[in-house]
């Protein structure tokens, strides 16, 4: 059985991560529905973060409980920072709205 080097390892990783990110920019120059579009940013991030999680901080190697709490962790904080910063959001937005309207 012969094993990959590592430094194969990360430059085949560093390579998907680059084409990863190449296929996100030109995602941007392609005339896609708005659901369509973020769906596959979304998917794409993932997969990315996926990526990075399993070979650069070496999760892939891990027991699946170890694995589980990352993700869940990560999940609940996104949640967390989602709830939080939505709301802001919204007002600066009404706010926008609100003076672009006001304009002559």
């Amino acid at each position: 059985m012969s094993e990959t080097h590592p430094l194969r390892t990360y430059g085949m990783t560093w390579a998907a991560l680059l084409a990863l990110t190449v296929v996100l920019l030109s995602l941007e120059s392609v005339a896609l529905p708005r659901g369509l579009f973020v769906s596959l940013m979304v998917a794409a991030m993932l997969a990315k973060a996926s990526i990075i999680g399993a070979y650069f901080m070496h999760l892939r190697f891990e027991r699946v409980s170890l694995v589980a709490m990352v993700v869940i962790g990560l999940l609940v904080t996104g949640a967390v920072l989602y709830v939080l910063i939505v709301p802001d959001a919204r007002r600066i937005r009404e706010m926008a709205g609100q003076t672009m309207g006001s304009r002559p």
